[in-house]
């Protein structure tokens, strides 16, 4: 049984190097690894500052996505349908 797949080992030695390239290096070696592969969610409060306020915006886009909805059946109301307008 193969260890790694060339593609793998090579996406291996990718990491290895980025972690060599690291201005700061980290800690933990394998805690780099894990992030970069996406095995692991990085503990930083920007992002889950940054997730909040997407999450905040979601609810707001939604908001104004109902009262568009509203008010375009309201507007609907005193509009002429589209055919008559057409025919003067």
């Amino acid at each position: 049984m193969r260890l790694m797949s060339g593609y793998h080992f090579i996406y291996f030695c990718h990491m290895l190097v980025a972690l060599y390239e690291e201005p700061e290096k980290p800690n933990s070696a394998l805690d780099f690894l894990k992030h970069h592969l996406g095995a692991s969610a990085p503990e930083n409060p920007e992002i889950e500052a940054l997730q909040l306020e997407v999450a905040e915006m979601k609810e707001k886009y939604e908001a104004v996505l109902e009262e568009n909805k509203k008010l375009k059946a309201k507007l609907a109301q005193y509009e002429p349908p589209q055919d008559e307008k057409h025919g003067e």
